[in-house]
């Protein structure tokens, strides 16, 4: 650090280095000190090039003594440690210390650079906050309850019968075009629906194109579209396409029956609904705004760093990423607003909010005018769009689709819910698929057995 420089003074050396080639190299290293550091432990030969280097381009001494500290903290244990462990190949620690080293390695990895370090912030974020649990740790507890209500009405199975009109009352599996042409049978429904084309996974790909342009064309539609699975879960699958190039694209080598369909803009909510069969009237059980986050941009950062510096986005920068891959290095100019989703799915990123401010006399007319009109359906979800709220609120809307039994009250991710509030509210939920389904059951409905449904989850599952 006291001499590097004077020796570049000296004619043969400063014909090697330029002061241009000295000044990118400390910013270079300024920028990835943290990883040249963690990597200089763990690479033989690069430690003391790498302190020579600080030093002789004059690098923050302060920052890169926290990295030092840092990087010796991680790795003396580790070297002792190891010592230690290996000291008898025999030793039944062996499998302890090569996990601990994994580990170790794993978190140095993830501290090399500052997009890692962050995509690790996301990750413990996601463990933190129970909103992004994986379904099978935040259902257990949702599970043991559904076991308690088997129980108690004396039938695993009695909840597929809530609502007789799908099969297993939508379960898993359902298609969703039998479902949308069992609410075109109901009177109030049909100008409540968009248009749609089912695509059968037996056609081939130039006869599904052929159908999709003359679907297009017939009833004077145009782009974007959206196609999805017919038995889709949670959004996957979901795509909005913009042409019939990309149509072809993401249809040619399709496994499964698809559904296209008309793309309704504007705001979008959920209502879950249900109606005891013996009452006249339903009710709305809850709303859920759903919100599409957008980012600021400020002529600087690139949407991948936006996405990386946001609290919550980082959460599921993987996502958004995914979802945004063509324009990551794009940099938004300043104050532009960039939305980074539009499909409204918790899991692929949308942000799901309470929306009891929305419900009217007017909005819950119209669900339950489709509902009662809709032989045979007591129970489930209606995923929403309209041009604004206030015109949900006045019951303009379009119905993107309807979920049978296991969708869920989708406003317990609301932030103002605590982990207890959410499951206060599913099992609430729960227990009225059990008592309209034990209901029908009193008038004569049956079930689907338990072999059935097992039949049901393990093909979905194989479906995947």
């Amino acid at each position: 650090r006291l001499f590097g420089r004077r020796i570049l003074k000296i004619g043969f050396f400063s014909k090697l280095i330029s002061e241009n080639s000295l000044a990118s190299a400390s910013r270079w290293l300024d920028e990835r000190g943290a990883a040249a550091i963690f990597l200089s432990r763990f690479v033989t030969g690069t430690r003391l090039p790498t302190y020579l280097a600080a030093g002789f381009l004059r690098s923050n001494f302060w920052k890169f003594t926290f990295y030092f500290l840092i990087a010796s903290a991680i790795w003396t244990p580790l070297l002792v440690g190891s010592t230690t462990f290996a000291s008898s190949w025999l030793s039944t620690y062996v499998v302890l210390e090569v996990v601990l080293i994994l580990i170790a390695l794993k978190i140095a990895m993830n501290l090399v650079s500052w997009k890692k370090r962050r995509m690790l912030v996301g990750r413990l974020k996601r463990i933190v906050k129970w909103e992004f649990w994986p379904l099978k740790v935040f259902y257990f507890p949702v599970v043991l309850y559904v076991l308690f209500l088997a129980i108690k009405h004396r039938s695993l199975t009695v909840f597929t019968c809530a609502n007789p009109a799908i099969p297993a009352s939508g379960f898993v599996g359902e298609s969703k075009n039998e479902i949308y042409l069992g609410l075109q049978s109901s009177a109030a429904a049909p100008r409540f629906l968009l248009r749609h084309l089912f695509l059968s996974a037996d056609l081939s790909a130039d006869e599904l194109l052929d159908r999709s342009r003359s679907f297009v064309s017939e009833n004077d539609l145009s782009f974007p579209l959206v196609l999805k699975p017919d038995a889709g879960e949670r959004g996957k699958g979901v795509t909005i396409i913009r042409d019939f190039a990309e149509l072809r694209t993401r249809t040619d080598s399709v496994d499964h029956d698809l559904i296209l369909q008309e793309f309704a803009d504007g705001v979008e909510a959920s209502v879950f609904y249900f109606r005891y069969p013996d009452r006249q009237r339903g009710e709305i059980f809850s709303i859920t705004e759903k919100r599409f986050p957008k980012l600021l941009g400020n002529g600087v950062s690139s949407l991948e760093e936006l996405i990386l510096n946001d609290e919550r986005a980082v959460c599921l920068a993987g996502k958004y990423f995914e979802q945004n891959s063509e324009r990551l290095d794009a940099v938004p100019t300043s104050n532009e607003e960039v939305q980074i989703i539009d499909i409204g799915t918790h899991s692929r990123g949308a942000v799901f909010l309470d929306g009891s401010w929305l419900r009217t006399p007017e909005l819950e007319t119209a669900i339950d005018d489709i509902c009662r009109d809709y032989d045979g359906f007591h129970f489930g979800r209606f995923d929403l769009r309209a041009r604004s709220f206030e015109e949900l609120g006045k019951g303009n809307f379009k119905i993107i689709e309807l979920n049978g039994v296991t969708s869920e009250s989708t406003n317990v991710y609301d932030p103002q819910y605590s982990l207890l509030g959410a499951y206060r509210i599913l099992f609430r939920q729960w227990r009225i698929a059990f008592e309209i389904g034990a209901a029908n059951c009193a008038d004569g409905r049956r079930p689907t057995s338990a072999a059935a449904l097992a039949r049901l989850l393990l093909s979905s599952n194989a479906a995947r």
